[in-house]
């Protein structure tokens, strides 16, 4: 029985609770062991202190939370499945990995029953993987064993989506049990697309290009962009075909452009096929012309880039830029040469000058005007130390919001600019729940109480953007597209009212360094004239 003692905040089961109090039981002395809570919730403490067990009985010492390459070794090393395996306690680990994963197994855990391989055969072919076969089920068996002490699920979840969950079990099919690619782990098979399903593409992608299998390792470096240039614009069929594809679907709706943007969706019967259809060439087009990149209607670089990373192309001309660094007459001179538009500064900053981390980041008296006089517009973006959590709360929001205000109208910004607030970290959902919207709603009641004077916009991930947006109200969003790694940034589409995606970060000359925006036709004008009067 589960304890009435516990304070439950979630669905419990009884056969997880079993398997906590078992191996904290059995694995308290084992060198490095971490035990995990026994409350009858799966979680990643569960499974991390399983993977701990199972290192102990596979002689690996200390054990750690980590099912890394040692592991996987000694899983593949030992090379008995469940059904073979005559050690109880592995036969334990296997079956509570199973349970925690939502798979019905022995309620005996130390049993290996018809009820467990019937679960285990169906993992495989959850994962897309064959279970016929035995000497393929045993080559598979370390990828499988590693899938399953981890939080990754393989069920469609009521979130998920079929065809994305389609595109994951051929990604293990073929990536992971055929050409057996050594970076690459089976990615998860719930209908979302996340960030090891990206990396896992990412991978599939090198191979097809002609990348060498010990070079693979998902990322959007050199080789890949050179493959991609080369073969990869090139006509498609097969399975690189399906990668374009797939990445198409993934990136779906995308939007039309109108009063309001109308969604267009990827149509799944156009990812198998190497016809081009009507509706594949129209939905590419109308990504290519929400993207603001060349409306080729090909598989171009660009257009890869664009559909695989979320500063796309970074060598592509843009018409937008940022910077900390004072924008003097000189400065905007060879601004405008470089064919820049519009140009973002920061409203203030919040360290003094004897700070160490003191940037002299913020706009300077008459800066604005010499930035005009330049042939240049200008949008204002406020940051006070936006790189940590802690720093997002309501009441900062609220006071941050009336500063920023404050000093728009003393550089004469006029009414209805769009003021730019950052959050300049990687916010999970959780942290945008908890801290990034309370924090706009603080900047959002402090400038609707000095008048509705200026509007708010967001800058941060492609997720951030648009939660902020939908959920809070943000005018615009500027995208750090830049940072492609982020888990924000990664799944996420371009939000439905970015102004500048920011894809680049660059020395523009001797001590001045750029960020490379592409800004968006009839998106944020910026400010193209101050309010009369003196600074």
């Amino acid at each position: 029985m589960i304890s009435s003692g516990t304070p439950w905040t979630s669905l419990a089961d009884s056969h997880v609770l079993a398997a906590q109090q078992w191996v904290n039981a059995t694995y308290a002395g084992a060198p490095g062991y971490l035990s995990c809570p026994e409350d009858g919730r799966t979680g990643w403490p569960t499974v991390l202190s399983l993977t701990q067990g199972l290192q102990y009985e596979l002689g690996i010492s200390p054990t750690v939370q980590n099912f890394g390459p040692g592991t996987f070794a000694a899983v593949r090393t030992r090379n008995r499945l469940p059904a073979e395996e005559t050690n109880t306690n592995l036969v334990r680990i296997y079956n509570a990995a199973l349970w925690c994963k939502g798979y019905w197994a022995a309620t005996d855990q130390g049993i290996w029953t018809a009820d467990s391989e019937d679960s285990f055969s169906q993992l495989y072919a959850d994962a897309g993987l064959s279970y016929a076969g035995l000497s393929a089920r045993r080559a598979m068996w370390p990828h499988v064993a590693r899938a399953m002490l981890r939080m990754d699920q393989f069920h469609l979840v009521p979130q998920g989506d079929s065809v994305v969950r389609g595109i994951q079990q051929r990604l293990n099919s073929r990536y992971v049990a055929g050409v057996g690619i050594p970076a690459m782990s089976l990615v998860p098979c719930d209908g979302i697309y996340s960030r090891d399903v990206q990396q896992g593409l990412m991978m599939a992608i090198q191979y097809e290009v002609g990348i060498p299998l010990g070079s693979i390792n998902g990322n959007f470096g050199p080789g890949t962009q050179a493959g991609l240039r080369g073969v990869g614009s090139g006509r498609l069929t097969g399975d690189l075909r399906y990668l374009f594809r797939s990445a198409c679907y993934v990136n779906s709706p995308t939007l039309l452009p109108g009063d309001p943007q109308l969604p267009l969706a990827y149509h799944p019967q156009d990812i198998d096929t190497d016809v081009e259809t009507a509706t594949h060439l129209a939905w590419l087009r109308a990504f290519q012309r929400f993207s603001q990149i060349p409306e080729s209607g090909t598989n171009d670089y660009t257009t890869w880039a664009q559909l695989l990373v979320s500063c796309g192309d970074t060598g592509r001309s843009a018409t937008g830029c940022d910077c900390i660094t004072e924008i003097t007459a000189a400065r905007g001179e060879q601004l405008a040469a470089a064919g820049y538009r519009i140009v973002g500064r920061y409203l203030d900053e919040h360290l003094p000058p004897s700070d160490p981390y003191f940037l002299d980041k913020a706009l300077k008296p008459g800066e604005p005007q010499t930035i005009l006089d330049a042939g240049l517009r200008f949008f204002p973006i406020f940051q006070y130390n936006g790189t940590q959590l802690v720093n997002f709360t309501y009441p900062k929001g609220y006071d941050q919001g009336r500063i920023a205000h404050q000093k728009a109208v003393e550089h004469r910004i006029p009414a209805g600019t769009c003021i730019y607030f950052a959050v300049d970290f990687d916010a999970l959902d959780v942290d945008i729940d908890s801290g990034v919207k309370p924090y706009f709603q603080g900047v959002r009641a402090a400038l609707a109480e000095l008048g509705d004077r200026y509007q708010f916009g967001v800058y941060g991930s492609r997720n951030v953007c648009s939660r902020v947006s939908q959920e809070v109200g943000a005018r615009w969003s500027l995208v750090s597209g830049m940072s492609w790694g982020y888990s924000g940034n990664l799944g996420f589409p371009l939000p439905a009212n970015w102004s500048f995606n920011q894809i680049r970060e660059y020395q523009f000359a001797p001590g001045w360094g750029l960020d490379h925006d592409v800004w968006r036709d009839g998106a944020d004008p910026g400010v193209a004239a101050l309010v009369p009067g003196s600074e």
